[in-house]
């Protein structure tokens, strides 16, 4: 069975995450997974400071911003793939990006960019994600 929070659910992990971390106190293994991201978006502090205000807001294309719950959800996901190899070999393409681009922040925003398009294209079709597109176009873009 797949996890699927709620956008609430969601929404609370990282501003839950965010206040235990400006507290000092102690982070699970996933949590910290997430902060490593979350210290990579200080755009998105005041948000995740703000949980009333977070599960509240609606965040669409038409504010201008993007939403920072789905942009940490995406990272977290992504390196949760990295972590187990899932799908095989996104690790070493994920590597081959991130030494070309010399960032692992923005290696990790063009396996973002993987990520939504596959995720796009199953809804588009109502099929399972194509691992195979996927890691397709994180090898074209590591080159």
């Amino acid at each position: 069975m797949l996890f699927n929070p709620s956008s609430e659910q969601v929404r609370r992990f990282f501003c839950d995450t965010w206040a235990k971390h400006t507290a000092g106190q102690p982070l699970t293994p996933i949590e910290a997974m997430a902060l490593d991201w979350i210290l990579e978006h200080p755009e998105y502090h005041a948000d995740l400071a703000a949980l009333d205000d977070a599960l509240q807001r609606a965040y669409s294309a038409d504010d201008g911003r993007e939403n920072p719950f789905l942009h940490l959800s995406m990272h977290l996901a992504i390196a949760e793939q990295l972590s187990i190899d899932q799908p095989p070999g996104i690790r070493a393409a994920f590597e081959r990006l991130a030494q070309r681009l010399d960032s692992l922040h923005a290696a990790a925003h063009q396996v973002m960019e993987c990520l939504g398009q596959t995720l796009w294209q199953a809804q588009r079709d109502r099929r399972m994600p194509d691992g195979d597109a996927y890691l397709a176009c994180i090898r074209r873009r590591a080159g």
